[in-house]
């Protein structure tokens, strides 16, 4: 079944004002989420809990208003959407993480079951060095 540009647009406006748990209740609680890289967040998540704990707590310790993500474009076909994303976030040591991301998110019934996430891993790595946790 495909997904509506318009739903997808509506789920992420949640990470674009703050509101991950309006984000995450779209996302299944078995979902396959792998965070590309060589960095403190990449790795392989089989679970939301897993994938939260993994990459936005770790975030939160050093980003003090979280990772601040915009959509910037999105492609929809069928039942998966591209999502391209930036953040605009400042670390507790005053560094700009303006970071880069793509997301492909594939839907099962307007709910998020698998994710691959691309961004600039170099970036992450400076971030945790700076700002240890």
């Amino acid at each position: 079944m495909a997904v509506d540009a318009g739903f997808v647009r509506k789920i992420f406006a949640g990470l674009e004002h703050g509101d991950g748990a309006g984000f995450f209740a779209h996302v299944a609680e078995d979902v396959d989420w792998t965070v590309m890289g060589t960095h403190p967040l990449a790795g392989h998540y089989l679970s939301k809990a897993d994938f939260i704990a993994g990459t936005f707590a770790k975030l939160g310790k050093v980003l003090p208003n979280g990772a601040q993500l915009h959509v910037d474009n999105l492609i929809v076909q069928d039942d998966v959407a591209i999502v391209e994303l930036h953040s605009e976030a400042t670390a507790k040591n005053g560094f700009r993480f303006d970071n880069h991301y793509c997301w492909v998110c594939y839907f099962r019934n307007d709910t998020i079951v698998r994710v691959r996430a691309y961004l600039d891993s170099v970036m992450v790595a400076r971030l945790f060095e700076e700002n240890p946790i």
